[in-house]
C-alpha cells in the first residue's frame, strides 16, 4: 500500500478513497485548521505555518490524502512567508482552478487525488528560478516527509 492510498490523518491506517468521503468524514478526520483551508480553500497567515523557512530536504505529501505533490528541491525562498516551489513532483499531482475571488484573477493549486486546497501558482514574478512559477502553497496542507539518511 502506498501513502497516496491512505490518509495521512486516518487513526485506522486502513486504505481509503479520498474522493469518497463527505465533508462531515472530513471534519472528523482534519483539524479545524486544515478543515478551512483544505476543504474550504481558507489561507493560513504569512510567517505562520511550519513549512515557510525551512529547508529540511525531502517530499511534501498533501496532508489530507498523502498523495505526493513537491519535493524539497523545487523549493525556495521567496520571503513571502508561504513554502514556495517553482514545480510539483508532475503535473498530474495538481489540478488548477482559476479563482477570480479577492478581486483578482488567480490561479488556485488542488490536490488531484482528494480536491485540496493547497494555494495559488503565480507566473512572472521574477524569481531566479527553473521556471517563471511560484507554487505559493499552504504549510497546513503539507505533510513534510522528510529524505532518509
Amino acid at each position: 500500500m502506498t501513502m497516496s492510498e491512505e490518509s495521512v490523518n486516518d487513526k485506522s491506517h486502513q486504505p481509503v478513497d479520498p474522493t469518497a468521503r463527505t465533508q462531515m468524514q472530513w471534519q472528523e478526520i482534519l483539524s479545524p485548521e486544515e478543515f478551512r483551508v483544505l476543504r474550504q480553500a481558507g489561507t493560513e497567515r504569512p510567517f505562520t505555518g511550519e513549512y515557510w523557512d525551512t529547508t529540511t530536504e525531502g517530499v511534501y505529501a498533501c496532508r489530507a490524502c498523502g498523495a505526493e505533490l513537491f519535493a524539497s528541491t523545487t523549493k525556495f525562498d521567496a520571503s513571502c512567508g508561504w513554502p514556495s516551489f517553482y514545480a510539483p513532483l508532475a503535473e498530474d499531482r495538481v489540478r488548477y482552478i482559476t479563482d477570480e475571488s479577492m478581486g483578482m484573477k488567480r490561479v488556485e493549486v488542488r490536490c488531484a487525488t482528494c480536491d485540496s486546497h493547497m494555494g495559488h501558482v503565480f507566473e512572472g514574478e521574477g524569481f531566479n528560478t527553473p521556471t517563471d512559477l511560484r507554487y505559493c502553497m499552504n504549510s497546513v496542507s503539507l505533510s513534510l516527509r522528510k529524505a532518509e539518511g
